[in-house]
């Protein structure tokens, strides 16, 4: 519980991309250097959340939201041995931030030739596989878009009643 209070989540501002592009690619192989400019880039379609303890960057999340729909695009942890204290607190903040936004249901996509043990970290939040295909339409059509072929889909409900009509 002690590690809980230390890893503080806020939002990253662009004055944060530096700080990113660094973070990822300590994570990254050589040669695929992540550069500031891309990390601007993305901050138009994608929102972050910073995980920080003590001042020092171990974790990022990227999210977005469509159709109350919120869909995880980036999620990093580092040190790996950090990655249940500060994912847990990342994926908090997400779904706290999403059901803001009244979305009903969050959505995390895990890679085909992802690491062992992946699919069952994110089920320890409460995400559980889902066929695309059995989903509600909007849920489904949000949940289309963004996934690619060899990766599993893993949803989270976030609140009981789903919206029939606009807001």
């Amino acid at each position: 519980m002690e590690q809980l209070r230390q890893v503080t989540v806020r939002r990253a501002r662009p004055s944060d991309a530096e700080r990113i592009a660094a973070f990822v690619n300590r994570a990254q192989p050589r040669g695929r250097e992540v550069g500031v400019e891309a990390v601007l880039g993305r901050f138009g379609a994608v929102g972050f959340l910073l995980a920080e303890r003590e001042g020092v960057l171990v974790g990022l999340m990227g999210w977005q939201v469509e159709n109350l729909v919120a869909r995880v695009t980036d999620f990093l942890v580092l040190p790996a041995s950090e990655r249940l204290v500060v994912g847990r607190v990342l994926v908090e903040a997400m779904e706290q931030a999403a059901r803001d936004l009244q979305c009903e249901v969050a959505v995390l996509f895990v890679p085909e030739r992802s690491p062992p043990g992946l699919t069952a970290f994110c089920e320890a939040f409460g995400y559980r596989s889902q066929e695309v295909a059995a989903l509600p339409k909007v849920w489904r059509e949000a949940t289309q878009e963004a996934h690619s072929v060899g990766e599993s889909v893993l949803l989270k409900q976030l609140r009981e009643g789903l919206v029939r009509h606009p807001l």
